[in-house]
């Protein structure tokens, strides 16, 4: 009884240290312009958004127009992705430099995507993992984004 009461409450209290960490810290480290390392035309701009919150766009200087959109407080809620018919975006922390991106469309996560930020807080690597509608694993893929100085 002793040992699962001492589990509990090191699972509540690792659980709080969790929900603790500040949201707003994640993209405080994140806001700017990032190009792909390989590929000029595909852009992310972090940015604030209200308390604690970052509005992501992605976009292509050379279609402006086709610029899609997010924002996330970081609470693991699915919002709409501004610009993409029928999708939803999610993301919640992972630790201090992590965090897993949910992609769904037509109410199915199609994408899950790790996105880690370097140590000097200059580089963004993101594993772009895609699954088909059941789930099942169809392709990961990785791309490095440089933060714009």
């Amino acid at each position: 009884m002793r040992y699962r009461n001492l589990l509990v409450c090191t699972a509540v209290f690792t659980a709080a240290l969790v929900a603790a960490s500040p949201a707003s810290a994640q993209g405080e480290t994140r806001f700017g312009i990032w190009d792909n390392s390989t590929n000029p035309n595909n852009v992310m701009t972090y940015e604030p958004y209200e308390k604690g919150g970052m509005k992501v766009t992605v976009s292509d200087p050379r279609k402006p127009e086709a610029a899609w959109s997010y924002v996330t407080m970081f609470d693991g809620q699915y919002r709409p992705v501004t610009g993409q018919e029928n999708a939803e975006t999610a993301v919640e922390i992972i630790d201090e430099k992590s965090t897993r991106i949910y992609n769904k469309r037509n109410g199915v996560v199609t994408q899950v995507i790790i996105n880690t930020l370097s140590a000097d807080n200059n580089q963004i690597s993101n594993e772009y993992i895609r699954m088909d509608k059941d789930g099942k694993i169809t392709g990961v893929t990785h791309v490095t984004y440089i933060r714009r100085k």
